[in-house]
């Protein structure tokens, strides 16, 4: 009984040590990333000099290239691109849209939504017809909405707490109406944008066809029109709505993911992957959607060689390419990790903006998840107090089927929703310090899980 009692003694002492070991690591770490960072300037560079860089475009290689010639400078163990075929769809003109009664035009702020078509050249004129749902659609059905123009006005609910909720219930209506509208003969749809904030900033983002149903042009209407638009039908009678896009779609083109390693010195079999996607929208910079997860992953690995951490594990940053039109960084990546055998681990992906940090969302196997939440203690001082099985990452998501524990980096969500994919996302509106404090939250987590691991 007493040797089990020293032995015991013997193991909380030596816990004890670790843990204290832990939280004054984690303290420089987070020090480095207040007091030294780069992940603030890099961003800066990223959307002032290149701006805007959706897949396939001439800003998306210039990206890539700016993100790469970082990593060499870095003098990172390993640096490469590993090749994607991308989608190269071109917003055109810009849109022009206005709402008539009575003869009386009024205009409202649009954007083509993601991978549609365009209208007619003169832009496509038609009575307007409001919905709120997909079952409305379906009782209407063709003998009401032939002809015309859907307006699909699902608002994000104000209700959830967590705005990631408010856009999961609603953006399946950006992604589905022109599929579900042309099968009743609409000949257009207009789609009120997945923001919570009421302004003049249509929000774009992706939308799908189908290919056994025709294709109408889509696009998104600002909060502030949507609500004009839907005064003014339930006021007249007959409201005609107006609206001209020339977006395009191209044949596909190459684009590539950005991946700089760390090599581990014990086990570096064993693969950390952290990043963001480097594409974005057009109508901003791309800074928090998603400029600010690429530069925060690379800080992480900055840290690491500043506070001269090496790490146990392999650390692998990766800028993913095409996340907003059809996730094939992320698709890549694991058909590179399946060719090669590698073990996965873990991968942190950081795609909810640049804002105060609050913790880590966690998907994979329960065992290893109560491993590494059972550091979550030595976060707290730095209120990273949210530590919940939730979603990874849309880039990072493939790696479960390696078996990847997958980490989201969640940050406040409040304000990001004002700002995605609209013509707001851009580097005045990312805060220095909530930006720092990010990078240092990943990187300490990293820390940990280089250190131990993710197995029981």
């Amino acid at each position: 009984m007493k040797k089990i009692l020293v032995l015991l003694a013997f193991f909380f002492c030596a816990t004890a040590k670790a843990q204290q070991s832990d939280s004054l690591i984690i303290s420089k770490i987070i020090n480095q990333a207040l007091t030294n960072g780069e992940c603030y300037p890099r961003l800066n560079y990223l959307c002032k000099n290149i701006g805007p860089r959706l897949s396939g475009s001439l800003n998306g290689e210039k990206a890539v290239e700016y993100v790469n010639q970082l990593c060499v400078e870095q003098k990172l163990d390993t640096t490469f691109l590993q090749p994607v075929t991308v989608p190269h769809w071109v917003r055109g003109e810009k849109e022009q849209a206005y709402y008539k009664v009575n003869g009386k035009k009024s205009a409202v702020a649009i954007c083509a939504l993601g991978g549609s078509i365009a209208t007619y050249k003169k832009g496509i004129c038609a009575p307007v017809i409001e919905v709120h749902d997909f079952d409305e659609l379906k009782v209407l059905g063709r003998e009401k909405i032939e002809g015309k123009i859907v307006f699909m006005n699902h608002p994000m609910k104000s209700s959830f707490v967590h705005t990631f909720d408010a856009y999961g219930e609603a953006a399946g209506y950006r992604w589905a109406t022109a599929q579900y509208a042309a099968k009743y003969g609409a000949i257009g749809v207009v789609v009120r944008s997945m923001t919570l904030a009421l302004d003049n900033n249509p929000h774009t983002g992706a939308m799908g066809y189908n290919d056994t149903i025709i294709k109408i042009p889509a696009c998104a209407i600002s909060t502030i029109g949507a609500d004009e638009l839907s005064a003014a039908i339930k006021n007249n009678s007959q409201v005609e709505f107006y609206f001209r896009q020339s977006c395009e779609k191209f044949p596909d083109a190459q684009s590539y993911n950005v991946i700089g390693e760390l090599r581990g010195s014990e086990k570096p079999e064993e693969i950390i992957v952290i990043g963001g996607h480097l594409d974005s929208w057009e109508l901003g910079e791309g800074a928090h959607d998603d400029g600010a997860g690429v530069m925060q992953s690379l800080e992480v690995l900055h840290i690491f060689q500043n506070l001269k951490l090496q790490p146990k594990r392999t650390i692998r940053f990766v800028a993913f390419a095409n996340e907003e039109n059809g996730s094939r960084g992320g698709k890549q990546l694991l058909a590179y990790a399946k060719e090669r055998n590698e073990k996965i681990i873990a991968a942190i992906e950081s795609d909810e903006g640049g804002f105060t940090p609050r913790g880590f969302s966690f998907n994979g196997d329960s065992l290893k998840m109560q491993k590494v939440m059972s550091k979550q203690e030595l976060f707290y001082p730095y209120d990273l107090k949210y530590w919940e099985n939730g979603y990874g990452g849309t880039d990072i998501n493939y790696l479960k089927e390696v078996g990847a524990l997958l980490i989201g980096f969640v940050p406040d969500s409040q304000r990001y929703f004002d700002v995605h994919h609209a013509s707001t996302d851009v580097f005045e509106n990312v805060n220095k310090r909530e930006l720092e404090l990010g990078a240092g939250s990943m990187a300490a987590l990293v820390y940990l899980l280089s250190e131990y691991g993710v197995n029981p």
